[in-house]
């Protein structure tokens, strides 16, 4: 019986094959990476306390602008490497590499000198808006952006992994690193006394230390023959590159103002322990986001491949299963959230609590976003992004003053944030299915086709 299922379910086209075989694995690994994340929330909020831990994820938000400045060239390199091994050129895949690798080392060293000259002017206390434990957050700050100038080099190895239709080799790195954060919870609850700076410290360099090793092992066996070289540097690449790269920066970085501005919003309209809650609500329903993301964002590299193959069929009949999949997950997440208070009082305990409003607006949320990225990733998969690029500058420039206007006008708090980034995703939802459909069936023409 258990055979019959498993060769049926790995039956199909070898792209097929492969993709479902990720796709399983790294549910597996996720489903860990989610449990662990779960079992984190309120570790950590029992080791810091609730205002504390909302300044520490108010923190990581503003650190996580900084990804911005990788200029998109991660997705870029996600579909060069993509379609040169599926034309066969592996010595030009090993060209891209080296030569991303360079580049985002040169802009991770000018991010570190810019931070280090400016941050002395910055107002820490200001941003989070606290006025505890300021010399301590600032050591922390310093702490966090050095590692994380050295992330951005290091973390490359799981786009190259997505890239060649590896994604769960990406969630067993990302796993490993959940797996000992855990670990150094624990030890700091039982050695020391809420520090916001162990804790920091502690995770960012867990958080570099583990895909750095990956790296090594991978470039040193598997992954031989894509292993970064100098002299396999070629700048001449690099237009290529930063073209497609730029495109993605524009949408990564309106991504960035949209989703990671949330929480500087919330701490400065209504506190940092309003933080908290919307960042239980974030998490509770973003277990299906995750999963989610890792069947479609799982397919882009294969939509690459099959693009240049031409293979239409297949990415017709891919797309129209990920939309069926999407059901499914509408009706969990409605069940989830009729039982989210339960849910949150079994989690976190009573200490932190969660309106029925803002867990209606995330459940929302959630439904709308993991509907575009049935088409998101297709249309990045394929580089067909013009219009998308315009929908984000769009939403971009629209999601902060109206976040403001609904959070503090409306006294909306923490659910109008969400209810604002709410009305930028719905936009994609009105253009992103026709221009996939269009490119599919060959009649995208223009704008369409860009």
């Amino acid at each position: 019986m258990i055979s019959t299922i498993l060769n049926k379910l790995f039956s199909g086209h070898q792209r097929s094959v492969k993709a479902k075989k990720h796709i399983l694995g790294s549910i597996f690994l996720k489903g860990i990476s989610i449990l662990i994340s779960l079992i984190l929330v309120p570790l950590t909020i029992d080791y810091l306390n609730p205002t504390k831990y909302g300044i520490w994820i108010t923190l990581m938000s503003v650190i996580t602008w900084f990804n911005f400045f990788d200029v998109g060239l991660g997705n870029g390199l996600r579909n060069k490497f993509a379609t040169a091994k599926a034309e066969g050129k592996y010595e030009l895949a090993r060209t891209y590499i080296s030569t991303t690798y360079v580049i985002i080392t040169i802009i991770s060293i000018i991010l570190f000198f810019l931070f280090f000259l400016f941050n002395q002017f910055i107002d820490w206390g200001e941003i989070l808006n606290t006025s505890i434990n300021i010399i301590e957050i600032e050591k922390l700050v310093f702490i966090v952006f050095t590692v994380f100038c050295l992330q951005f080099i290091i973390k490359l190895i799981n786009i190259i992994f997505i890239a060649d239709q590896r994604p769960a080799m990406s969630s067993v790195v990302n796993t490993a690193a959940s797996l000992i954060s855990l670990i150094v919870v624990v030890i700091l609850m039982k050695t020391t006394d809420g520090s916001l700076l162990y804790l920091g410290a502690s995770f960012s360099i867990v958080n570099l230390v583990v895909p750095l090793l990956a790296g090594i092992f991978f470039f040193n066996t598997s992954y031989k023959k894509y292993k970064p070289s100098l002299k396999y540097v070629d700048f001449s690449y690099a237009k290529g590159l930063l073209s497609l790269s730029g495109r993605f920066f524009i949408m990564q970085g309106a991504a960035l103002i949209i989703y990671m501005t949330d929480n500087i919003i919330i701490t400065q309209t209504s506190g940092p322990e309003d933080v908290t809650p919307y960042n239980i609500a974030y998490k509770y329903f973003g277990v299906i986001t995750m999963v989610f993301t890792i069947i479609s964002s799982s397919l882009w590299s294969a939509y690459t491949e099959a693009f240049v193959k031409k293979d239409f069929e297949w990415m017709r009949n891919s797309i129209k299963k990920v939309m069926f999949l999407w059901v499914g997950f509408a009706v969990i997440t409605a069940v989830m959230l009729l039982f989210s208070n339960y849910a949150y009082n079994i989690w976190v305990g009573p200490k932190v609590q969660v309106p029925f409003s803002l867990s209606l607006m995330m459940a929302i949320y959630v439904m709308l976003v993991t509907s575009v990225m049935i088409f998101g990733n297709f249309l990045s998969g394929v580089g067909k992004v013009q219009l998308s690029v315009y929908h984000s500058v769009f939403v971009g420039i629209l999601n902060i003053p109206l976040s403001i206007f609904f959070a503090r006008n409306l006294e909306l708090g923490s659910t109008g944030v969400i209810m604002a980034t709410c009305c930028g995703v719905i936009i994609s939802i009105l253009f992103q299915p026709i221009q996939c459909w269009k490119i599919i069936n060959g009649t995208a023409k223009g704008l369409w086709n860009k």
